[in-house]
């Protein structure tokens, strides 16, 4: 799903099992300056209540309309919404912009348990997706082998056959950084506004101290048991900034036998020769020491903490969007 601001899904299954009704609006196409990205949610009930958003406040009053009526009649909805539609204009549709949303209602054309089981699938952190027929009935879940490209692009979408529509729910996105050095710093802010869940782990209280990273989730523990507790998956990035191999050495060797798709580590090219050493006398292979980007970044010249900070978030967007 694109917009992660709201479980939208979630909110929806307690809704319905609540007897309050739920019906579910996704943005399945948009055209020009359309307000919400494809994918945006909307969820509403049979009172008119809603929380997500699929055009920033545009056209939620015509679309919470529409879904109180599919609720009450037990249909879905195709609705579209353009500069050239007269009610467009009436609930104030940006110039230019277009947006197609579909509107499904649970336990009607959406089936409880397939959405108790999105929301499962959700909670466990597994990437999961909802195909959906726009022109029938038939709602069906799907893994990253179904879509490979619109899972690692998290672009949901219409497919080619212009009736199927693929709604993608990867995990959120997260980055564990260890070593709260300098840089990172500047790295936890930056990571936080391109949509990562950051996480610093430290154990040397002077560096990994509240005060130096207000509001951040600082893990103590040693680096290899905090990864250990804190979880590793194929929509997790982990940066090492020690210098210190004592710290960096076990969080690379536990991300290395994980699945994460990204790991970097600082250090100049003879330092990443000695790492490298290190790691074939613990046995690593050649194809396991090759998934670590090292001197970590994209060299684009950067100097200063904010710079290098700029080069990682740089690497770590290629690589997620790249494979």
């Amino acid at each position: 799903m694109d917009d992660r601001t709201d479980d939208i899904p979630r909110l929806a299954l307690d809704w319905h099992r609540a007897g309050r009704g739920a019906a579910i609006a996704t943005v399945v196409e948009t055209w020009g300056s359309a307000p919400r990205p494809v994918g945006s949610q909307l969820v509403i009930d049979r009172e008119g209540a809603m929380e997500g958003s699929v055009s920033g406040g545009c056209v939620e009053g015509a679309v919470i309309v529409e879904a109180i009526e599919a609720l009450d009649e037990g249909r879905t909805r195709l609705l579209d919404y353009g500069v050239s539609d007269d009610e467009a204009f009436a609930v104030g549709l940006a110039c230019g912009g277009r947006i197609r949303v579909h509107v499904d209602t649970v336990g009607g054309t959406l089936p409880e348990q397939t959405l108790a089981r999105l929301v499962e699938a959700r909670d466990a952190r597994q990437a999961i997706g909802l195909s959906v027929d726009l022109e029938g009935v038939s709602r069906e879940l799907i893994g990253p082998d179904a879509a490979p490209e619109r899972f690692r692009l998290d672009r949901s979408g219409i497919e080619p056959d212009e009736r199927t529509f693929i709604g993608v729910h990867n995990p959120p996105l997260r980055m564990v950084i260890v070593g709260a050095v300098h840089i990172a710093q500047p790295l936890v802010v930056m990571a936080r506004l391109a949509g990562y869940d950051p996480v610093i782990i430290d154990p040397r209280p002077a560096f990994g101290a509240a005060a130096r990273f207000p509001g951040e989730t600082i893990l103590d523990d040693w680096p290899d048991e905090a990864l250990a507790a804190h979880g590793l998956d194929p929509r997790t990035a982990v940066i090492t900034l020690t210098h210190d191999p004592k710290l960096d050495d076990p969080a690379i060797v536990t991300a290395l036998r994980s699945e994460v798709f990204y790991l970097g580590c600082l250090g100049s090219t003879r330092t990443h020769a000695k790492r490298v050493a290190r790691l074939e006398e613990a046995g690593f292979g050649a194809g396991d020491i090759a998934r670590i980007h090292a001197p970590v970044g994209l060299d684009i010249g950067g100097r200063s903490p904010a710079e290098i900070a700029v080069s990682i978030m740089a690497e770590v967007t290629r690589t997620l969007r790249r494979g």
